[in-house]
């Protein structure tokens, strides 16, 4: 049972191998299909798609969660979910099942200036066609395609307030997301030092200032998904309603 095993021997994943270039394929092509059949996608008959993927997210993490227990490598200091991806895989669930626009707001920007840079450069060690590698890219893949699917296909869109919601969610998640790694002796979401392999926050200063850098990066890339995904021409909208009829 390699393919459902602990060692990587025979699944040793390459960067921009051809497995590789196939799953970032598949999410240019799927992100296209979504916009070029958004007004296809409206119809709600796609509802029961929407929790049938949810479902599936659940279960893929679960059995995510079973093969490390099988393997005996499951601990706390590395598989509670609250990575940002983990946490991202949970509000893309959430989304599906209650379409509540808070969610989006936060997801759009955490899926995009997150799971994108992790479908990109995977930190993985299991090639095709092990467990792990259709575990990573299937959960990322739905992270990043789930909130465009609710852009292009439900209207759904970002505000300025979005940003500041962002800002919001990340500061009440992190003292617990440090509390929790002082209690379980992790890492999560780099709160605790720096990765051991050389990585972006290396030019972001040392610890813990390089926390605030990042967070400065975040709220700055998150504007510019703002710009790109907002309603355009929303404020002048605004302000010709409210002008007097001549």
């Amino acid at each position: 049972m390699g393919w459902f095993g602990r060692s990587y021997k025979n699944y040793d994943f390459e960067m921009f191998s051809i497995s590789h270039f196939v799953i970032l394929s598949i999410c240019i092509v799927v992100s296209a299909l979504l916009f070029f059949y958004r007004e296809k996608l409206k119809d709600e008959k796609w509802r029961a798609a929407e929790i049938g993927v949810a479902i599936s997210l659940i279960m893929a993490e679960s059995t995510y969660h079973f093969w490390m227990l099988f393997n005996d490598i499951w601990n706390a200091s590395h598989a509670i979910p609250l990575e940002l991806c983990s946490i991202s895989l949970i509000l893309t669930v959430l989304l599906l099942q209650s379409r509540k626009k808070i969610i989006y707001e936060i997801l759009l920007f955490t899926a995009l200036l997150g799971a994108s840079q992790a479908l990109f450069t995977p930190l993985l060690n299991y090639e095709f066609p092990h467990f792990r590698f259709f575990h990573f890219f299937y959960t990322h893949l739905m992270i990043i395609l789930v909130p465009l699917y609710f852009t292009w296909a439900k209207g759904y869109r970002p505000t300025i307030w979005s940003v500041l919601k962002l800002f919001i969610f990340l500061n009440v998640l992190m003292p617990i997301i440090m509390l929790i790694n002082k209690l379980v002796g992790g890492n999560y979401m780099f709160l605790s030092h720096k990765p051991d392999s050389a990585s972006l926050l290396d030019v972001l200063g040392p610890y813990p200032w390089y926390i605030l850098s990042l967070e400065a990066l975040l709220v700055s890339l998150s504007l510019i998904v703002w710009l790109i995904f907002r309603v355009k021409g929303a404020v002048k909208k605004e302000m010709s309603r409210d002008l007097p009829i001549q």
